[in-house]
């Protein structure tokens, strides 16, 4: 059994206009949205082996916030094929993982994550900001994972809630 949490990055600011869209930082409520939600994780006990984020100043930003909520000893992985990239792109990012890593996060961007939930769990599921969604994966390489393999959605978790 693998276990991938798919975390949306926290609120971004648009307050700079001329700024690049990959070099948008979080604002205010996503700066407190993104250690809130490491910290759900942690009381869950859900610290990954693994966490893999898109390049995008928004992402990285919510990445380590969690990482360094949740106590995480390894380097994120930023991997600028996550940026606004499409289910398929995730899967592929996945797939490369080592079989020992049971557990992964990544933190990438709409509409892509809302898109690999469905892939992944037949659940069609909206992700705002900062929404974390665990899903449990009935395999034991990672290289098993395709769109054939149905696994279970097992939390969905809002910043508001």
């Amino acid at each position: 059994m693998k276990t991938i949490i798919l975390m949306r990055h926290a609120k971004s600011s648009w307050k700079e206009t001329d700024l690049a869209d990959h070099e948008r930082p979080l604002n205010k409520r996503g700066e407190k949205d993104a250690p809130r939600m490491g910290k759900l994780l942690r009381d869950h006990n859900l610290v990954p082996q693994v966490i893999l984020s898109s390049t995008a100043v928004r992402c990285s930003q919510t990445a380590e916030a969690v990482a360094d909520k949740i106590d995480y000893k390894n380097e994120v992985i930023y991997s600028p094929t996550l940026y606004l990239a499409e289910p398929q792109t995730y899967l592929d990012a996945l797939q490369g993982l080592s079989d020992d890593v049971d557990c992964v996060l990544v933190v990438g961007h709409n509409p892509g994550l809302e898109g690999l939930v469905q892939i992944l769990s037949g659940k069609v599921e909206p992700l705002p900001t900062a929404a974390i969604a665990l899903i449990q994966m009935p395999i034991r390489s990672w290289q098993a994972l395709d769109i054939q393999v149905e696994g279970k959605l097992v939390n969905l978790w809002q910043p508001k809630h």
